[in-house]
C-alpha cells in the first residue's frame, strides 16, 4: 500500500521557517510587504486572497489589499501596478488571477517588476528559470519539489515524467525537475501512449486538469506520484465510476453534492504507487506557503541584496 505524503505537515515545516526568517528581517531592517490586487468580486477569488492575507498576518509579513472594481480598464490596472513597482515598502506584487473580462491579463502582469513578480510568472523570471539563475519561481512548482525534498524522495538520476504543459505547473515544473537533475519528459494530450510513457516515470507529476485520468495503467509500481489536479466531479455516475468500492466517499457526495478528485485516480494510486500526494491535502497547501517564501525572498534580495 502506497504512503500518503501530506502537504499539510509539509506546509506547516515551511511557514514555521518563513516566519523565523520574517523575524530575523524584521529585527535588522523591516517586515516584508506583499500588496494583493483583487480586482472585481469574484467569490471564489475573494476566498484565495483571505487566506492569503490570513497567512502573512501569522507570519508577520505585512500586506494591502486593494480592490479596484471589475470595470477598471488595463490601462488602469498597469498604472495601478506601476504605482506598486515604485513604492519602497512593497517588495511583492500580485494579481489574483482570473482577471474579468475585457481586462488584457498579459499586459497586466507583464507590467509588474520581476523582482516583485511573487507568483514566478514575468518573462524574465521565465527566462531566468528555464537558463537556472536565480529569480522568483512559479509557486505550486517550486512546491512540488519541496514535497519531493522533504519526503526523502531522490530527485536527481530519477526518470520524471510531466504530465500537462501550462505555462503555471507543466512547464515550470518540468524546468525545475531538469534543474535537480532528474531526466524529464513532458507530456500532454496529443503525446502517443501516453500510458507508456508515464509507467517509466520514477517521479510522476499529474497536471492536467483532468479527474482520474491518470490510473493504474500509467502508474511503474513504487513510484512517487505528485497529483496537482483539483477537480470538482458534482455527477454521481462519474463519481460511482471513480470510487467504486469506497461508500464512505459515496456518502460524502451524497451529503456535499460533489467531490474534490484529482487529475489520478484516488484508488489506483493508492494500491500501485510507493509516495503519492493526496487531494485535497496533498499539493495545494504548499502553493500559499511558497507564495509567503516567495515574498520573504523577494525583501531579502531588496533589502540585504542577497
Amino acid at each position: 500500500m502506497a504512503q500518503i505524503i501530506e502537504g499539510t505537515r509539509i506546509r506547516d515545516q515551511i511557514l514555521a521557517e518563513t516566519r523565523e526568517r520574517v523575524e530575523r528581517l524584521k529585527s535588522s531592517h523591516r517586515a516584508p510587504g506583499l500588496a494583493v490586487i483583487l480586482v472585481g468580486d469574484d467569490p471564489a477569488s475573494q476566498i484565495y486572497v483571505r487566506n492569503k492575507i490570513k497567512t502573512c498576518e501569522q507570519l508577520g509579513i505585512r500586506s494591502e489589499k486593494l480592490t479596484p472594481a471589475a470595470a477598471i480598464s488595463t490601462e488602469e490596472l498597469v498604472g495601478l501596478v506601476e504605482e506598486l513597482n515604485r513604492r519602497p515598502d512593497i517588495d511583492g506584487i500580485l494579481v489574483q488571477m482570473p482577471l474579468p473580462a475585457g481586462i488584457e491579463a498579459k499586459r497586466v502582469l507583464e507590467a509588474i517588476a520581476p523582482e516583485k513578480d511573487v507568483d514566478g510568472l514575468h518573462p524574465v523570471n521565465i527566462g531566468n528559470l528555464v537558463s537556472n539563475r536565480p529569480g522568483l519561481r512559479p509557486c505550486t512548482p517550486l512546491g512540488i519539489i519541496e514535497i519531493l525534498k522533504r519526503s526523502g524522495v531522490a530527485i536527481a538520476g530519477s526518470r520524471a515524467v510531466v504530465v500537462g504543459r501550462s505555462d503555471l505547473v507543466g512547464k515550470p515544473a518540468a524546468f525545475l525537475l531538469l534543474h535537480e537533475h532528474a531526466t524529464v519528459t513532458i507530456c500532454h494530450s496529443r503525446t502517443r501512449d501516453l500510458a507508456g510513457v508515464c509507467r517509466e516515470a520514477d517521479i510522476l507529476v499529474a497536471a492536467m486538469g483532468k479527474p482520474a485520468l491518470i490510473t493504474a495503467d500509467y502508474i511503474k509500481p513504487g513510484a512517487t506520484v505528485i497529483d496537482v489536479g483539483i477537480n470538482r466531479v458534482a455527477d454521481r455516475s462519474q463519481a460511482e465510476a471513480i470510487f467504486a468500492g469506497w461508500p464512505e466517499k459515496l456518502r460524502d457526495f451524497d451529503q456535499k453534492g460533489s467531490l474534490l478528485v484529482g487529475d489520478v485516480h484516488p484508488v489506483d494510486v493508492a494500491e500501485k504507487a510507493g509516495l503519492y500526494t493526496p487531494v485535497p491535502g496533498g499539493v495545494g497547501p504548499l502553493t500559499i506557503a511558497m507564495l509567503m517564501s516567495n515574498t520573504l525572498d523577494a525583501a531579502e534580495r531588496r533589502l540585504l541584496g542577497c
